[in-house]
């Protein structure tokens, strides 16, 4: 499988303050890398840097070998990002959100028809994307959001708390869809807090607190070598 993304010795500050501290993880195409940690542990800043939204204080990135400092234009061709606290315009229909989306995606007529006809079948929202995002719950925004993300079905998605704040049901649903389009060949990167939905979602997961990594493994392996019963217990004892 080829590199997606490889991360080298990434450091960033915000004055005196380090909020990541030369950090170091790859993710292969077709795979889900979950970076797990409390909030501000750095995962945020990370995925802000690798999606050119950031500047990179020192070290490297490179997505599928383009330059993330030298080459911004070229990653962000190949990449979607949907932030934590990414929100969508309340006033517009679900169906003309995405039209609106797919038109900044692409100049090609075609495509864009093509990218929203998959993210209306992403969304699972069905005749609700007649009516305004207004009339949504957060649930149906935040699957709105994902098949946003994943409807140009870019090379590589970065996805910051993607269930962040949905109930059971609709979080099963978004980790499924992310699951299915990592099966297609794209490679996903997630960061969450939730150390239980990374363990059921991620096929490899990295360690980070306080802006370190600490360490990087599968869940089967990490809980072996840590022997612990789940992620959390992982965290608890590789972070001590």
């Amino acid at each position: 499988m080829q590199q997606a993304l490889e991360v080298k010795n990434l450091q960033k500050s915000y004055g005196k303050f380090e909020a990541v501290k030369n950090i170091s993880f790859s993710v292969k195409e077709g795979e889900i890398f979950g970076l797990i940690g409390p909030n501000g542990a750095g995962k945020s800043t990370t995925l802000k840097m690798i999606s050119t939204l950031l500047s990179i204080g020192n070290g490297s990135i490179s997505v599928f070998e383009y330059d993330v400092a030298k080459q911004p234009d070229k990653v962000r061709e190949i990449i979607s990002y949907l932030p934590e606290e990414a929100g969508a315009y309340k006033n517009l229909k679900g169906r003309n959100y995405l039209k609106l989306m797919a038109a900044l995606y692409i100049d090609d007529s075609q495509k864009q028809k093509e990218y929203v006809q998959r993210g209306e079948e992403i969304s699972g929202l069905g005749v609700r994307l007649n009516d305004k995002i207004s009339t949504y719950s957060k649930g149906m925004t935040r699957k709105l959001l994902l098949a946003r993300t994943l409807m140009s079905m870019p090379k590589l998605a970065i996805m910051d708390e993607p269930t962040s704040g949905l109930d059971v049901v609709n979080a099963l649903e978004v980790r499924n869809i992310i699951k299915e389009y990592a099966k297609k060949g794209m490679a996903v990167l997630v960061s969450s807090h939730n150390m239980l939905e990374v363990e059921y979602l991620s096929d490899s997961v990295g360690i980070i607190d306080k802006g370190i990594i600490h360490d990087i493994g599968t869940s089967i392996d990490l809980k072996k070598k840590y022997n612990a019963n789940n992620l959390e217990e992982v965290f608890v004892k590789a972070t001590k």
